[in-house]
């Protein structure tokens, strides 16, 4: 059964769910929406999208600190009670955030917290390669928006594929609990550390060293 527009709008309305996943939840369903909106339940999708003018203020500040001291990771994930925030499940996710954080290096959460100008300035990269190859301006821009929808999956948090599990993005991560728990769940924040990070180290050659000493206990 062919999936139309239309399909997956009245989906998306009756779910809160987002427009890809009402029309995965189609496709798998074999186009039956009752059996879409079951699919979509099953995995939170649907609960989770419902619950997204719920207000999450609990939860907890998580700390990792990785390579014996090198680098060190503290983040904020929200929930809406104390209760989640104590349990185990929600405490794994705190750990594989701050894993997360601490191997990928993300520069913000979510790509609404990118600074504008720093997009414009990728794009506007992509659209010039591009255009190197002489291809018509309307296909340029396509190619760099595909090559901006992949930066945001490197450079931000809820964008990037979990590194233990690549083929689930993190926010697809936090989604799968939040239906589970029943609770709206949210990364607010994160600080990563790197050890020498920002601080300008002086290069030196050790021959010339060497050298120097010698001469200086010739003399």
């Amino acid at each position: 059964m062919a999936i139309t527009a239309s399909d997956v709008k009245s989906l998306r309305e009756s779910t809160g769910a987002g427009m890809m996943d009402c029309k995965k939840a189609l496709t798998e369903s074999g186009g039956d929406m009752e059996k879409a909106v079951v699919w979509l339940r099953e995995r939170g999708i649907a609960k989770a999208a419902k619950r997204g003018d719920k207000v999450a203020a609990e939860g907890a500040v998580h700390s990792y600190i990785h390579m014996g001291g090198k680098v060190g990771v503290m983040a904020e994930i929200n929930c809406e009670t104390d209760f989640v925030a104590r349990g185990d499940e929600f405490q794994n996710l705190c750990k594989d955030i701050c894993l997360q954080i601490c191997s990928t290096a993300p520069l913000a959460v979510t790509r609404d917290e990118l600074d504008p100008e720093v997009v414009a300035k990728e794009k506007d990269l992509y659209v010039k390669q591009a255009a190197e190859t002489g291809k018509p301006q309307e296909i340029c821009e396509k190619i760099a928006e595909g090559k901006l929808k992949k930066w945001f999956s490197e450079v931000c948090l809820m964008d990037q594929g979990f590194v233990k599990d690549p083929d689930k993005t993190i926010d697809q991560l936090a989604t799968e609990l939040s239906g589970k728990v029943g609770e709206k769940i949210t990364v607010r924040r994160f600080t990563r550390y790197q050890l020498g990070e920002g601080i300008e180290k002086v290069e030196s050659n050790f021959a010339d060293e060497v050298a120097a000493e010698l001469k200086k206990a010739e003399g």
